[in-house]
């Protein structure tokens, strides 16, 4: 199975799915990982050697999972789903004939984020069915599939701390949270991390879950044991 992801800027696909893509990987998919913009506006100091750094950022954090990033290069900060864009988006699920894409929710918080969703689900059309990631923070989303990535979590982290421009402990221990969040929404064990995804079927794409790897054990659910007099 091959595996298309998309993400706005260089730490994206880390923040966002990473978990999920590892698992993917473990279990014998073939990634590939793309980055919309250049990143040159995620910091202070000179944008073009920002947006280098973050480039091999980017480079060493999917080389973790033996996979070299595609870069886009449109200016961070100014993406939209213009015709250069789905042009671009096009080209790349041409040539790569993922069975299944992920990129961002349609309602992130980012305008990037969500160009390149708009984007992405054009340019998908009938070549690809298109998942959607959580949002930060989980803001405004709704998930219709959870994956299991407790296995993983220490790669996830390790990714997203290869992005050391972002100060990237605020995003290892906001992400973990958020995991830890969603795991509990499928009454994951103690400990357990899910990451979500929503999934709007589209013709001819109406079931996809043969293609995820699996969510949380669902636990039973019990009533208290207590005795009360």
């Amino acid at each position: 199975m091959k595996i298309l992801a998309l993400g706005a800027h260089p730490d994206d696909i880390e923040i966002f799915m990473f978990g999920t893509l590892a698992t993917c990987a473990v279990l014998g998919a073939e990634l590939t990982f793309a980055i919309a913009t250049d990143g040159a506006k995620g910091g202070k100091g000179d944008p073009a050697a920002l947006a280098k750094a973050r480039r091999e950022e980017a480079t060493e954090a999917a080389g973790l999972l033996g996979v070299t990033p595609r870069f886009l290069d449109f200016p961070d900060g100014a993406l939209v789903a213009d015709a250069a864009l789905i042009g671009a988006l096009k080209a790349l699920i041409g040539e790569v004939k993922p069975d299944l894409a992920i990129t961002h929710a349609p309602n992130d918080y980012h305008g990037d984020h969500r160009a390149l969703s708009d984007g992405v689900r054009i340019a998908a059309s009938f070549a690809v069915p298109v998942l959607h990631a959580d949002t930060l923070g989980g803001t405004g989303f709704s998930p219709t599939h959870y994956v299991d990535i407790a296995a993983h979590w220490d790669i996830k982290a390790q990714a997203i701390r290869a992005h050391r421009s972002q100060d990237p402990e605020r995003f290892v221990e906001g992400t973990r949270t958020q995991n830890a969040f969603r795991a509990g929404q499928c009454n994951g064990a103690p400990g357990a991390l899910a990451e979500a995804f929503r999934f709007e079927s589209v013709f001819p794409f109406a079931d996809i879950r043969e293609l995820l790897p699996p969510a949380p054990p669902i636990r039973p659910v019990t009533v208290s044991t207590k005795t009360v007099s």
